[in-house]
């Protein structure tokens, strides 16, 4: 019941997994916060500072924090209103021979932006693995629908045959474009490093005695620690906000991409073309028992508007920040900058789940083609009639009269499109009746449809070449939904 009577987020109780919310849980951001302080005191002392064994010894074995050093910071916080240092003296009562050293030369974005820094990282790299399943699972779709020929729709109206495994390639096109995003805003990443109040290092210079290689060394070995292959030259006191954005920028586009791609499953459920996986006991409506929702479309259409809508955040606090830095960035990141992953998160559990189960209806779909094609078809029709010759003014016109027939009867009297039988039924297209199957076949309408699904998705083809890095990443199975 504790954790019941208080308010918590969807994101963590319902929609992100454990890895991305243990990485951006309250432990894993004060332990990070520790071992960088571990490696800020092992770089020192590798250049000569006086800074003992036992000293490291006994930060190294408090990295891990127990509810009594959450404590111990809580009260402190309270009392000093500033979170860094109640976790420097946490840290101190724990490893009392690091107590004068712990945090030496160092600001407090030493701690929080470069630890961020890690996060906006180790988010990344959980969250693209996930995005190449995805990918690698569409492609297998659209590889066995390719040749199943299904109606296009421009501005939502019936248009040129497609197929539907062309349509999904429209939506790992877009994934990939994704997939390039996020891969460019991790390799853009760079650590923050050692750099002091103002980004000037001045603190650092002093403690070395005005040595400027030591300086820049201790940059680059607590750098290496954290995994990066370098820092930013150039910060203020913190790293520079505009990078928060370029993450955003990827993020939101894939949130796009998301409600893209769950407003097509929405649209082609309510056709009973295709739907989203149904479970056996699931439940569609709480009132109409036949109903099939299409539950995890309409959520990813949701969280994707969110993850769209927060680089409008990012950007605005970048823009308001003044000279070195102001606080203003500080509550509203803590917010942001995790959800920004747990709604990512969110997206590519729901994609993957519904992708590892799309369900095709192949019967529909041709019957919704029989509806459509017969006025697709006219202009074959008056061709191979001209071919015969015969001419083609007169073809249009019979085509015309039987066609306007045949729409008033499924518009006025909600009958079957009977276009065909009329066509058949008028001597003037007598020559072309025996041609009529072949011109009404729908793998004709489809131009190159099969043969692009093909290029695209077939080994060596585009979609491998961009999975190529994640062969050993990509999961089997499907996604588990908590709801």
């Amino acid at each position: 019941m504790a954790t019941l009577d208080t308010w918590q987020s969807p994101l963590s109780g319902r929609y992100a997994s454990k890895e991305m919310l243990r990485l951006f849980s309250p432990y894993t951001r004060a332990s990070t916060w520790r071992q960088l302080w571990v490696w800020l005191a092992e770089a020192e002392k590798e250049l000569g500072l006086n800074i003992s064994d036992i000293a490291i010894e006994q930060l190294k074995a408090h990295v891990n924090l127990t509810s009594e050093d959450f404590e111990t910071a809580a009260v402190e916080e309270k009392r000093r209103r500033h979170d860094v240092m109640a976790h420097v003296h946490a840290y101190s009562q724990v490893a009392p021979d690091a107590a004068g050293i712990i945090h030496w030369g160092a600001t407090s974005c030493y701690v929080t932006d470069n630890a961020d820094l890690i996060f906006l990282r180790d988010g990344l790299d959980l969250l693209l693995p996930k995005l190449a399943t995805i990918i690698r699972k569409l492609s297998d779709f659209a590889q066995e629908y390719k040749d199943l020929p299904c109606l296009g729709y421009t501005h939502g109206q019936p248009a040129q045959l497609t197929t539907v495994g062309k349509r999904a390639c429209l939506w790992i096109q877009d994934l990939l474009m994704d997939l390039r995003n996020l891969e460019r805003a991790r390799s853009d990443l760079r650590f923050r490093g050692v750099k002091g109040t103002t980004g000037t290092q001045a603190s650092f210079l002093a403690i070395f005695d005005g040595k400027h290689s030591k300086v820049e060394e201790l940059d680059e070995l607590v750098t290496k620690k954290a995994g990066f292959e370098s820092a930013y030259i150039i910060s203020s006191q913190t790293y520079s906000r505009k990078i928060d954005v370029d993450v955003s920028n990827a993020m939101a586009s894939f949130g796009a991409t998301c409600q893209r791609i769950g407003a097509d499953l929405r649209h082609l459920a309510m056709f009973k073309e295709m739907e989203e996986p149904f479970e056996k006991d699931q439940i569609g409506s709480s009132a109409m028992a036949y109903k099939r929702n299409p539950m995890r479309s309409e959520r990813m259409c949701s969280i994707g508007r969110r993850l769209s809508n927060l680089n409008k955040d990012t950007s605005d606090t970048y823009a308001a920040q003044w000279f070195e830095r102001t606080l203003d960035d500080s509550a509203i990141r803590r917010i942001d900058l995790p959800e920004m992953y747990l709604c990512a998160d969110s997206l590519m559990i729901l994609l993957d789940n519904v992708c590892s189960g799309l369900v095709v209806y192949p019967a529909v779909i041709q019957r919704r083609i029989n509806d459509e094609l017969p006025f697709m078809a006219t202009e074959n029709i008056i061709m191979s009639l001209v071919a015969k010759g015969g001419s083609r003014q007169e073809a249009h016109e019979h085509i015309r009269v039987l066609s306007q027939e045949a729409a008033a009867v499924v518009k006025q009297q909600g009958g079957n499109n009977d276009l065909i039988e009329r066509i058949m039924n008028d001597e003037f297209f007598k020559p072309i009746v025996g041609e009529l199957p072949k011109l009404l076949d729908a793998r004709t309408f489809v131009g190159r449809a099969p043969q692009q699904v093909e290029k695209f998705t077939a080994p060596g083809g585009e979609v491998s070449k961009a999975l190529q890095k994640y062969a050993g990443q990509m999961m089997n199975g499907h996604a588990e939904l908590a709801v």
